[in-house]
Parts: structure tokens; sequence; C-alpha cells
């Protein structure tokens, strides 16, 4: 059974990251549930383990945190809905492919609700949308905008970490960073692609497409 918590106040980095690792080590101690905790953090960029210092372009904009996720740069902030996922894997298979396709499933399946077709990327993180409403790349093929972020962490097969997905923050505070290290494509929210979704309107949605289980 999983424990879900939603924070209704803006949750700050460093509390988060606290929280996670005890609650992981209390997963792995068997003294905690596993939980999913969705949250919303103030405007800031976070550094995964194969970040690269150029792509912070604009160091001063926003307080930057090492992670230590995987993954490269992103930016978490107001408007975006943050999944934490601290489960055990041990429990599930110790499949660690499977579990991160699990989870990319959860947030393609989530999108699905609201009529949007999110999508995998070989070599790309994340999930993305393709912008039939936008001109084509230069050599042709259709522009995709990034809707999703997702950097998972394991640690003795508990999880921490997860994914966000992008409701409707300001999109102009992704520029200060070069998002996952991916150049040519760029961002977008369910809002920005015309659709009147709210936060909670997510979070039902997350819970209804849940493959982890719920209390």
């Amino acid at each position: 059974m999983v424990d879900w918590t939603v924070s209704d106040i803006r949750v700050p980095y460093p509390d988060a990251l606290a929280h996670m690792e005890a609650r992981a080590a209390a997963i792995r101690a068997g003294t905690a549930s596993e939980q999913i905790w969705l949250l919303e953090h103030p405007p800031l960029y976070t550094a995964g383990t194969s970040a690269n210092p150029a792509d912070l372009t604009d160091p001063d904009r926003f307080p930057v945190y090492d992670a230590g996720r995987g993954g490269q740069y992103t930016y978490h902030g107001p408007g975006q809905r943050v999944a934490y996922v601290m489960l055990d894997i041990s429990a599930r298979g110790r499949d660690v492919r499977a579990f991160v396709a699990e989870v990319e499933d959860w947030v393609i399946a989530t999108l699905a609700e609201f009529n949007v077709k999110g999508e995998r990327r070989r070599g790309r993180v994340g999930v993305w949308v393709v912008r039939h409403d936008k001109p084509p790349l230069p050599d042709g093929t259709p522009r995709e905008d990034k809707i999703a972020a997702i950097g998972l962490r394991l640690r003795k097969w508990v999880s921490f970490h997860g994914v966000s997905i992008n409701v409707d923050p300001d999109l102009t505070h992704f520029d200060g960073i070069v998002p996952c290290g991916i150049r040519d494509h760029g961002v977008t929210s369910l809002v920005d692609l015309g659709l009147p979704v709210t936060m909670d309107d997510v979070d039902v949605a997350l819970r209804r497409t849940c493959p982890f289980g719920t209390l």
C-alpha cells in the first residue's frame, strides 16, 4: 500500500531532499510505508549527476541545488506538479528498467486523461509532445516540446525523486538552463497547449492512472 501526500505550500528543495532521504531509509528499515508525494517548489534549478556546467546559462537567476538524481539540469517552480516516488523496488521485481518504464507510462497515461499524446524519444529523457502547430525544424521534421521530466535515484532498492509535469509554470523560467542538455527542442505545459487544466485536475489524473497502488 502506498501513502499519498499532497503539500499545499511550496516546499523548499532542501526540505524535500531531507524528507526523501529519511523516508527512503525508513522504507528500507520496514518502519514506514511507501509514499508518493505531490508538491510544488519555489523557482529553482537542480543539477543531476550528469549535469554539464555549460548548460547553466544564468546561474544567478534562481538557486541551484545538487539533486543527486540521474540526469542533467532541470527547473522546478510554481505551476509544475512534482511527484516524488519513494517505493520499494526490491518488492517489485528489482528490474530497474521496467520500473523506469512504468513511471514513464504513468506520466503518459496521466497526460492521456487530457487527450494529450505524450511520447518517449530515444536519447531524450522525459515525455514529449509533437507540436504540429509550430513551424517544422530546418530538416522538415516536426518540432517537439518537453512536457514532463523524469529523474529517479535508487538506494538499496528504494526509489526517490520522481517526475515533474508542466501544468502552468512560467516557461521563461526554463531560459536559465539548457533543460536536460537538449538544445534543439523546447518546453511546453498543459495550459500552453490550450488546455484549462488545474493542479487538482492533474492530481486526480495521477491517482487514477497510478500503477503502484493506493491506500
